[in-house]
Order: C-alpha cells, then sequence, then structure tokens
C-alpha cells in the first residue's frame, strides 16, 4: 500500500515538472531603447507680403444723390495699374467720428452767422454714436472742444467765435490730424469751411498733403466764393469731396450733400500682393460699371496709401 502512494506521487510530480518544462519560454533580456537625440528647432520665419487694404467708395448720380444699389460686381480695383481681386465688399453706415475745422479769420465776419447755421445741420443731423470736435483757425488754430457727443455744445461753441486776423488754414489742418488720432470710431473725416487761401502757417501745403495721404482720414471742404486748390487735392486724394459756394443761400443745400456723402460709403477691401514692404505711395483705382444702368455716375475714393515698412 505504501509503496504505491509512493509510486502515484512521484509520477505526479514528475508530469507536473515536464509539463512546466515544455511550456516554459525561453528568458529574453530587454535592453532599454536608447532615447533618440533632440536636436533644437529654431523658429521658421517668414515675409508677409499681402496686406489688406480698405478703400471707402463714394458714388452718386447725376442729380448728386448717393447710388447705393450697386454690387460687388459693379466695382473694379486697380494697385498701381494691377487689379485686384476685392476680397470683401459692403456698404457702411457705422458711426463717424468727424472734426470741424471752421474758419473765424476776418473775411468770415460778413458770413459768419450763414457759416453757423449750416454747421449745425451737420450737427443735429448726428447719429448718437457719431462724435464730433470743433476746431476754429483764425492767425493760428485753437481748439474749442475736443471729441463730444454733446452737438448742443459744439452749437454753443460756434455761437461764440469771434472772426478776426489771418487764415492759418495748413496749420489748423495739420493739427486737426493730430487730433484725429483721439476718435473712437473707425470712420474718419475732417469738414474744413473756409473763404481764403492759406496766409499764416507754419506748415507748407505740402507737409499738409503727405501727412493727409499718411491718414485714414476723408476731407471734406466748403471753399466760400472761392476754388481753393489744396483743399481739392485734400479731398480727391482722400476720397472726399470739395464745393465751391459763390452764393450763401446755397451753403445749407452744399452742406447737406456732404453729409449724405458722408454717411453713404461702400467699402471695399483687398489683399495686396505688391512686394516689397518698402513705404512707399501705392496708386489705387477705382472703376465702377453698373449692369443696371447706363447713367453717368461719379465716383470718389481714396487714391491711395503708403505701404507697410517691415
Amino acid at each position: 500500500m505504501f509503496l504505491g502512494r509512493w509510486v502515484t506521487t512521484v509520477v505526479f510530480f514528475s508530469i507536473l515538472y515536464a509539463a512546466q518544462t515544455c511550456g516554459a519560454q525561453p528568458r529574453v533580456a530587454i535592453t532599454p531603447r536608447a532615447r533618440p537625440e533632440v536636436k533644437a528647432v529654431q523658429p521658421s520665419t517668414f515675409r508677409l507680403d499681402a496686406w489688406m487694404v480698405q478703400i471707402p467708395v463714394t458714388v452718386t448720380d447725376s442729380l448728386d444723390r448717393p447710388k447705393m444699389d450697386l454690387e460687388r460686381g459693379d466695382f473694379r480695383l486697380y494697385e498701381d495699374g494691377v487689379e485686384q481681386n476685392i476680397a470683401a465688399f459692403s456698404m457702411s453706415d457705422a458711426p463717424i467720428s468727424t472734426g470741424v475745422v471752421f474758419d473765424t479769420s476776418g473775411s468770415m465776419k460778413p458770413r459768419i452767422q450763414t457759416s453757423r447755421e449750416a454747421l449745425e445741420l451737420l450737427l443735429h443731423t448726428a447719429s448718437n454714436d457719431d462724435e464730433f470736435f470743433l476746431m476754429r483757425f483764425s492767425d493760428k488754430p485753437q481748439l474749442l472742444t475736443a471729441f463730444t457727443h454733446d452737438a448742443d455744445d459744439i452749437s454753443h461753441r460756434l455761437g461764440m467765435v469771434v472772426p478776426h486776423g489771418w487764415t492759418a488754414l495748413y496749420d489748423a489742418i495739420y493739427i486737426s490730424l493730430q487730433e484725429m488720432r483721439r476718435a473712437s470710431n473707425p470712420r474718419k473725416a475732417l469738414l474744413v469751411l473756409s473763404d481764403g487761401e492759406d496766409n499764416n502757417s507754419r506748415y507748407s501745403e505740402g507737409e499738409v498733403l503727405s501727412r493727409v495721404r499718411e491718414s485714414d482720414v476723408r476731407v471734406y471742404a466748403i471753399g466760400l466764393f472761392r476754388q481753393t486748390h489744396c483743399l481739392e487735392k485734400m479731398a480727391s486724394d482722400t476720397g472726399g469731396r470739395m464745393i465751391p459756394v459763390h452764393k450763401l443761400e446755397d451753403l445749407p443745400g452744399a452742406i447737406r450733400r456732404l453729409s449724405d456723402e458722408m454717411r453713404n460709403t461702400y467699402m471695399l477691401s483687398y489683399f495686396s500682393q505688391n512686394p516689397p514692404s518698402d513705404g512707399k505711395y501705392r496708386k489705387v483705382k477705382v472703376e465702377v460699371k453698373p449692369r443696371s444702368t447706363s447713367e453717368p455716375l461719379r465716383v470718389s475714393w481714396r487714391r491711395g496709401y503708403y505701404s507697410p515698412t517691415q
């Protein structure tokens, strides 16, 4: 009996050992993978050769009324003679920041009351988000009111001015462009009302014209009893307008026309591919060829801009 149990035990452990031996896997030595060498990657550099340019455009019909039913396909736009793709197109009715530049030199004395009343037409047709500053000038410019939404305050200041002295027109425009940096609205305009040529400024006509070109400000002007060449050039270059007025009774109507044009504007945007970024002046041309009408149209646009510098 004892011998039989011993034999059974030996056979059992022999079978168990054989099974473990046959099923065992060979030992594998695992060597950790070497960590790859990490090379420092220099940040890539690139040059931005395209920048978005925004060109405000005003279109009026044969009766001098803003024409606001045009579409993107009615416009052609060129930079330095090369046609550009219009990437964005809109009709802008956004609030405006306007600087009123008012001639109060001695020659304005017989015209001052009518001029005040005409400017008040502009002030009291403004939207709540429009803002104005008032710059008077005679021998030198004087800021009477910084940017404000209070049209009544501007009117009050207009009523206090007394005409006297010479005409520092260029200085007034130059300093007004500096004041425009405080504007809170993206749309900016200067409205200049004057009856004479400059005769008392430190800045020259060329310096002011260059300054106007650098700014993103549209110039609108009323030339009382004369067509001032410098104002006409500023208005043309910036996409604004100058209206000569030869009769005082025509002044309110001229102010209304300019106000309508200021508020009814197309905005054409494109990505300029004109390299390099050298800070040079780029000439812009806009053509309007509407498919729905053959009537003559007057088109005003910003005539160019200075390219950014790297």
